[in-house]
């Protein structure tokens, strides 16, 4: 069942995005060579926690429950990396997947960062993998369906010869932390559910630098490609109001902290 919102539950579900804004932006000053993964999953919870949320991650229920605040994936992990003794080093790429639960709703988005001197050709994968994620946020419009926005992601990654994560999608979002309609990153054109005002999905695209397949780890949370080639995950909250898009989240505080001059985007 789709849950739509009132404007009222909309604008809670701003905060609680803009506190994943914010926890992410307080990580980008922090992810650099050499830091520990855990050390960054305790910045994250004690910072969430500071701003009157709880981490919406940190014992979802799953195999075992989730046991961090952050899903942390490095190079060929997928995304659900769990933090611990891993130290990130020059040239790697790391998706970090935060969520928030504050004022009865959650917040939940992702951004992969590069550290240090990334190979040209995996810094390109993490940029289309962005561009993906704005393709498919242009068509959250009146009288569109999910698989608009499902085609727009795998055209534009799939044009760059990149291979499109099948067996994990974005989702709607809300009172929990994943609600239906379930949003592919892969599908065809005017087909899915129809989009109607007050709908909120994080839409998520997760795209391998080779192949589309992928594998679970014995832990049973991290996704991992089968080829071992990089991939790379980016996340927005997105409502439909009055007939267009409207990002709940942003990235303006992490690309603020890495410098990144401020786009459209």
């Amino acid at each position: 069942m789709i849950y739509l919102k009132t404007r009222e539950e909309l604008e809670l579900m701003r905060e609680s995005a803009q506190c994943v804004s914010r926890t992410l932006g307080m990580l980008a000053k922090e992810i650099k060579e050499g830091v520990e993964l855990k050390r960054l999953d305790k910045l994250a919870e004690e910072f969430i926690r500071e701003m009157g949320g709880v981490p919406s991650f940190k014992g979802y229920p799953g195999p075992t429950p989730f046991p961090a605040s952050l899903c942390l994936s490095i190079n060929e992990q997928v995304v659900h990396g769990i933090p611990g003794d891993r130290v990130v080093k020059d040239g790697d790429i790391l998706a970090v997947d935060c969520g928030v639960f504050k004022n009865g709703f959650h917040g939940d988005h992702a951004y992969t960062f590069c550290i240090g001197n990334v190979k040209p050709e995996v810094r390109k994968m993490v940029e289309v993998t962005k561009e993906s994620l704005y393709k498919g946020i242009e068509q959250v419009t009146a009288n569109n369906r999910i698989g608009d926005i499902s085609y727009a992601i795998q055209q534009h990654a799939e044009s760059h010869g990149y291979g499109v994560v099948r067996e994990l999608v974005g989702h709607g979002l809300g009172r929990h932390l994943h609600e239906d309609p379930q949003v592919p990153n892969y599908g065809r054109r005017g087909t899915g559910p129809k989009l109607r005002d007050g709908m909120v999905i994080a839409i998520e695209p997760m795209i391998n630098l080779g192949k589309k397949e992928v594998r679970t780890l014995s832990d049973k949370w991290t996704i991992v490609t089968r080829d071992g080639l990089p991939s790379a995950h980016f996340e927005h909250d997105v409502a439909l109001i009055d007939g267009k898009a409207e990002i709940l989240s942003t990235f303006d505080y992490v690309e603020e902290a890495l410098g990144i001059l401020k786009s459209a985007n």
